[in-house]
């Protein structure tokens, strides 16, 4: 008999290890991973002034960077659980949670007008309108798509009405002051960069359609280490008030990362960012929600598909942030 509940025992413990939610499971975190990007500057400072490092390290978690190029490689590591934490643009979460991605909205990071759409200083194109037959580079599942895509339905247009280049942010960039396409959607900073090395024209700009700069967590992340997850967001915490704080700091951790200028850094932290904000409240779901409602509009979201509710189980404001 001994023997034998000595089997179920160990089948038991082993089973108990595999339940998500567990204290096995919750155990068994060795290291966290989270993106870092050029257009969220709180994830650069946590990042060079090894912040998340120093808070784990009495826990012996190792923490692994990723850079995400773009909302939609963010939300691509997310979903495959390459990442746990993930920036992107708020519009962009939705959609892939309305698409099945498995994600928390958890911390806003930024209120940035980091996109709009532009064209070369010579270029003939003036307005939305003016788009009709042309070739815009774009990356799709990212704010500066969906920034497009509301645009040409505001001019009375759609995407069919254009030719879209898929591109990757930069390559946007490099493609448009090649010549390859003849506007582009563009994303700071290398939208910053554009303007002030090569004179690039935003001819569109509206900073309200641009939807918050907002931190997600995978589902099973946030449910299995809800204490991790909120220590991580203690820890951004810290960084963004020190960017707030230390503007030369954020500039030079910008610098350092993408190797662009002052000039460069001055035109998207000065003019077109607000770390200001950390808590996803009503002014970012009503952005978020708008531009939902809009991409339905457009098609690009399912008819049948109630935003609303799908916005509710995107975010998750409960984990909380420190008061102080």
């Amino acid at each position: 008999m001994s023997f034998i509940l000595r089997r179920v025992l160990v089948a038991m413990m082993a089973l108990a290890a595999l339940i998500p939610g567990s204290a096995s499971a919750a155990d068994a975190l060795k290291e966290i991973r989270l993106d870092w990007a050029t257009y969220n500057p709180v994830s650069m400072i946590l990042k060079q002034n090894g912040l998340l490092e120093k808070e784990f390290a009495k826990d012996g978690i190792k923490i692994v960077w990723v850079q995400s190029a773009g909302s939609n490689k963010a939300l691509e590591f997310l979903n495959a659980g390459s990442i746990d934490f993930g920036s992107t643009a708020g519009s962009a979460a939705l959609v892939a949670r309305i698409n099945g991605n498995p994600i928390k909205s958890i911390y806003v990071y930024s209120r940035p007008e980091w996109t709009a759409l532009v064209t070369t200083k010579d270029s003939p194109i003036k307005t939305v309108a003016d788009l009709r037959g042309k070739r815009v580079a774009v990356t799709r599942g990212t704010d500066p798509h969906i920034f497009l895509v509301r645009a040409l339905l505001a001019a009375g247009l759609s995407e069919k009405d254009i030719t879209p280049v898929l591109l990757q942010h930069a390559d946007g960039k490099t493609a448009l002051i090649r010549g390859d396409v003849d506007a582009w959607a563009g994303l700071d900073p290398m939208m910053a960069q554009a303007e002030i090395e090569d004179g690039a024209r935003l001819f569109f700009r509206k900073a309200e359609a641009n939807t918050w700069g907002i931190l997600n967590v995978r589902e099973q992340f946030l449910k299995e280490h809800p204490d991790e997850a909120r220590r991580v967001l203690a820890t951004y915490e810290e960084a963004r008030k020190y960017a707030l704080a230390n503007y030369d700091a954020l500039k030079k951790s910008f610098i350092a990362a993408t190797r662009l200028t002052d000039a460069v850094a001055d035109r998207q932290f000065k003019e077109r960012t607000d770390l200001s904000y950390s808590r996803i409240g009503t002014p970012q779901r009503e952005s978020i929600l708008a531009a939902g409602l809009a991409l339905q509009q457009a098609g690009v979201i399912d008819a049948k598909v109630d935003v609303r509710t799908a916005l509710d189980a995107l975010i998750d404001d409960q984990v909380p942030l420190p008061t102080n």
